[in-house]
């Protein structure tokens, strides 16, 4: 069995040239060829070992392309030992862009919900006031703290009057006779407090009461 080598004549140049020229990312061993491809009409006029053969030089010239760069770059060193040669590659950068096979998907429409809670923030759109609802219908029921530097709730869970009172309490004549008659020291503003723990005391009895009921029933 006799076998047959390249002559001289016969192999492909290591030098290609293109009308535009190549774009390498040696970090990543990647060749992008901005050239186009002939035209489908042409191709597919060939026979398909004529077809393969014309992609297959395409896809050669590339490889070549990128081979010759690799051993001429200032950036790529070469490490020669005994047994063995070592090509040391540049490094990635941040920020390099890779090509992306298939576009990139189309956003999704928001649902009847996700509007409707965008604008009232609701859920996952609750939180900053720089995004999710419209700044707008947020600060209707928003006040801005001068001391923080940042809006809170009028009212609600964690509102602006949750945790303190009022610094001044305006009593009318009726008033004043029922914080007179009140004893060891007791105000009107604690009384207030007072009645409001007391309300939400009963809440939670009369909750517990029908959560027991419901359970009977069931």
């Amino acid at each position: 069995m006799t076998t047959t080598t390249p002559t001289q004549a016969d192999r492909l140049p290591v030098t290609v040239e293109k009308p535009t020229p190549y774009t390498y990312t040696l970090s990543y061993l990647t060749t992008t060829d901005p050239n186009p491809l002939p035209a489908s009409s042409h191709l597919l006029s060939q026979t398909p070992s004529s077809r393969n053969e014309t992609l297959k030089l395409i896809a050669r010239d590339g490889a070549q392309s990128l081979l010759t760069t690799l051993l001429t770059s200032p950036t790529t060193t070469i490490q020669s030992t005994s047994d063995s040669l070592t090509l040391h590659l540049p490094p990635a950068e941040p920020t390099q862009q890779t090509p992306r096979w298939k576009p990139l998907p189309k956003p999704k429409e928001p649902t009847t919900w996700e509007k409707f809670a965008r604008k009232k923030g609701i859920g996952k759109f609750g939180g900053n006031l720089k995004g999710g609802a419209a700044l707008e219908e947020r600060r209707k029921n928003a006040v801005y703290n001068e001391e923080t530097g940042q809006w809170e709730k009028k009212w609600g869970y964690k509102g602006k009057g949750q945790g303190q009172g009022d610094w001044l309490v305006e009593l009318d004549d009726e008033q004043v006779r029922k914080e007179r008659g009140l004893d060891g020291g007791k105000t009107i503003r604690n009384e207030g407090k007072r009645e409001k723990m007391e309300r939400m005391r009963r809440q939670e009895r009369k909750e517990r009461s029908n959560s027991k009921r419901g359970g009977r029933k069931g």
